[in-house]
């Protein structure tokens, strides 16, 4: 039995690219391609593919706007095509989602094609709870692209910004902060618990009621006395971790990369 599939992909060349690669499996059956999300929900209720490759980002109705419009229950086997880097997708790979970015090879192609046929497969056999998992994980991408990419800092007369990834550690000096990176200091107006949850928490934990760290700079992590630790960064400086943030200290010592000397 073929499986119907439809395209949705605002970018005439990355839907012709979706199109051959599918043309090219003897398993689907194409049943249409739309380059706008009023089109695709059109064609998925009046067509009922079996699987949608749908784009996350287009003007007007977006990808998330056609899986509202058509309901959960109600949507096909989804594999979301975006443009977002790699750290975002990672909401879709949590929930077992399928997905692809922008730009992808072919080989990716193939291994999200046979996921989608396993799961299918497994729909077939015992239902599939997947959409579900897709909704969760819109809402989980969403709420993580609405953290912090960049901080704006003055520097003389001028405004320029500072990427979060670069910041190591972030200290607090009364209704202001200093930004540590690598190579210099920059001041930024603004308290340190408003800066702390417009941070994402998988990349920034706060060790201390006046320092917050990137999760990512760690070296290493040393015990100290009466239950307090302390974290070596990559640029050699250390900081005192409060023996109150035990759950920053667990995820800390679960982060890749880091190593607990004890």
């Amino acid at each position: 039995m073929k499986i119907a599939a439809l395209v949705v992909d605002d970018e005439p060349i990355a839907r012709r690219a979706i199109v051959r690669l599918l043309k090219a499996d003897a398993d689907i059956e194409l049943l249409d391609e739309c380059g706008d999300g009023e089109s695709a929900v059109l064609a998925i209720r009046q067509q009922a593919p079996d699987l949608v490759f749908l784009d996350v980002q287009m003007p007007a109705i977006t990808g998330m706007d056609v899986v509202a419009t058509i309901g959960a229950a109600q949507m096909p086997a989804t594999v979301f095509v975006t443009a977002y880097e790699q750290y975002a997708v990672r909401a879709f790979e949590a929930n077992a989602v399928d997905y692809l970015v922008k730009p992808f090879s072919r080989e990716r192609f193939a291994e999200t094609l046979l996921r989608v046929k396993q799961r299918l497969a497994a729909r077939e056999r015992s239902g599939d709870p997947s959409i579900a998992r897709i909704m969760q994980a819109l809402d989980t991408l969403n709420q993580r692209e609405s953290y912090l990419q960049r901080l704006p800092v003055r520097i003389g007369e001028q405004i320029s910004f500072v990427d979060v990834d670069d910041i190591v550690w972030i200290k607090a000096s009364g209704n202001t902060v200093l930004l540590h990176l690598a190579d210099r200091v920059h001041e930024m107006r603004e308290t340190m618990a408003t800066l702390a949850a417009r941070l994402d928490p998988r990349h920034f934990a706060r060790v201390h009621r006046s320092a917050i760290i990137n999760t990512r700079r760690v070296q290493a992590i040393h015990p100290w006395f009466n239950g307090h630790h302390v974290v070596t960064m990559d640029t050699g400086q250390k900081l005192r971790m409060s023996r109150y943030q035990h759950e920053a200290f667990l995820r800390l010592v679960s982060t890749r990369d880091v190593r607990q000397n004890d």
